[in-house]
């Protein structure tokens, strides 16, 4: 970890090998707080649904490893009512709707794997960003935010470090003297977020003025405190709140794992064999915590 700007500035360039390796142990396939946060930022949409502004990700915050962390999520809505909660796979652990959905999949029966395919995790990353052209929001210019994205802004993010092409230099989009802009576009295509349009700047430094530099480091907030131990909820308390929510409490240990809603359970089902594997993890970009949220609180 860096617990001085002047060794973040002595190392600057030579992190993007670190930082490539953590992207690359992402991206290999692995087996809730309510209410607004204004340490968030988040691009605002015009009537169509078309949003512009210019970001800049920083580097890792003082006295962390990474610029980034990762979050898994789940967010479905059952028979007695919604599930969303952080995955404890997050961690490393274990947790109750990665094991069901593992059964579920692996029973080739297609109704299963419909469930399965509902209460897929989804993904989030996390960074601290300075916003450097806001225009709908002009006051969030010049100040530090934290930024919550998906899969596909973290791709751009990978390709920019990872290049595929030999005429193309790795760049460490981080890094405050030989990082990039970000471009942040954003259309409504067929009823969905899309940010194909977005892009990097060329290189350059975000300000030749290292003491305003430093006062932007040090303002950044902590990543390593979202996905604290602290924000998870036990095995137990998630397999409580899985079996209320798909109404599966009263039910026995075959007809639990494997009853899809409005469906009776299959009566002389086998376990496949074959060791399970997961479902495939949702990529979509707009993940929408948020709004599953104010949907639950509904009820």
């Amino acid at each position: 970890m860096t617990s001085s700007f002047a060794d973040l500035k002595r190392g600057a360039g030579a992190n993007l090998d670190r930082l490539t390796n953590e992207l690359e142990k992402l991206n290999k396939p692995q087996a809730g707080n309510s209410g607004p946060d204004d340490r968030f930022w988040k691009i605002t949409e015009d009537k169509v649904g078309n949003g512009y502004a210019v970001i800049r990700f920083l580097p890792a915050p003082p006295k962390e490893d990474l610029p980034f962390v990762h979050m898994w999520s789940h967010a479905f809505q059952g028979q007695g009512g919604w599930y969303i909660e952080n995955c404890l796979s997050t961690l490393g652990n274990p947790d109750p709707v990665m094991e069901m959905n593992s059964q579920l999949w692996n029973s080739g029966i297609d109704a299963n794997k419909d469930l399965a395919r509902k209460q897929k995790r989804q993904l989030a990353y996390y960074s601290n960003i300075y916003v450097v052209k806001d225009s709908a929001k002009p006051e969030n210019e010049g100040k530090v935010f934290l930024f919550k994205y998906g899969k596909k802004i973290f791709d751009m993010i990978n390709d920019l470090m990872s290049p595929q092409f030999e005429d193309e230099k790795p760049v460490n989009p981080f890094d405050f003297w030989a990082g990039a802009d970000f471009k942040l576009k954003i259309r409504k295509v067929e009823g969905y977020r899309n940010y194909d349009k977005s892009e990097f700047s060329s290189p350059a430094p975000l300000t030749d003025d290292d003491d305003r530099l430093e006062q932007i480091w040090q303002s950044q907030y902590s990543l390593q405190d979202i996905v604290s131990p602290k924000n998870f909820k036990s095995y137990d308390e998630l397999k409580a709140r899985l079996d209320k929510a798909l109404g599966l409490a009263t039910l026995n240990t075959q007809e639990r794992a494997f009853k899809a809603p409005d469906q009776a359970p299959p009566p002389a089902f086998k376990a496949a064999a074959a060791p399970q594997q997961s479902v495939v993890d949702d990529d979509d970009e707009d993940i929408g915590m948020e709004f599953f949220k104010s949907l639950a609180e509904e009820d």
